[in-house]
């Protein structure tokens, strides 16, 4: 598995539409390890493609019940609401209070290319509206009032210049860290 460079704000592909994914096979799942491995260096709880600037129709997640990959996901369904903080690891050090569906039902391929319906709420709710938002080249700054989105892009002015390039590279001291987590838990 490789650990792969984050594109932040200011880097275009966050903004395109992704494409549909139409064949699941091994380098397609070589992409899924990667981005698990770099969402898990970076302390994520997902990860979506164009954030690793690519362009296919996928994102992965884990918010504690284990690792989760959704190829071509789409919500079905959708109730309820809630509001709380979010963070992106393509906005490092930015955060903002988002409104968002309390339960989702998100249908997709799994990284066997096998149809899965997955149901979701609170923290996976969120993270699933979330990454999937990230395949329409939607970010949560999106859903920021004028005010609050100002004040957010003002923040992100004083810190882009620690990100050359758009590129976010997790350091050796961050995957090392990662490298030792799982004896420390022990």
């Amino acid at each position: 598995m490789s650990v792969l460079d984050i594109h932040v704000l200011g880097d275009p592909i966050l903004r395109e539409v992704t494409t549909p994914v139409v064949t699941v096979d091994d380098e397609l799942r070589r992409l899924i390890d990667d981005m698990f491995e770099t969402m898990y260096v970076a302390n994520g709880v997902g990860l979506a493609a164009p954030q690793v600037g690519r362009r296919e129709r996928l994102a992965v997640l884990d918010v504690g019940g284990g690792p989760i990959a959704v190829i071509n996901p789409e919500i079905v369904a959708a109730s309820g609401r809630q509001r709380a903080e979010e963070g992106c690891l393509s906005i490092p050090e930015i955060f903002g209070d988002v409104e968002r569906a309390m339960h989702v039902t998100v249908r997709a391929l799994d990284a066997q290319g096998e149809p899965f319906e997955l149901e979701g709420s609170e923290l996976l709710a969120r993270c699933l509206q979330h990454e999937i938002d990230h395949l329409h080249g939607k970010l949560f700054l999106d859903y920021l009032s004028v005010l609050k989105r100002r004040s957010a892009m003002s923040q992100w002015d004083r810190l882009k210049k620690e990100f050359p390039g758009n590129r976010r590279v997790l350091t050796a001291q961050e995957i090392a860290e990662h490298v030792t987590k799982p004896d420390e838990e022990l």
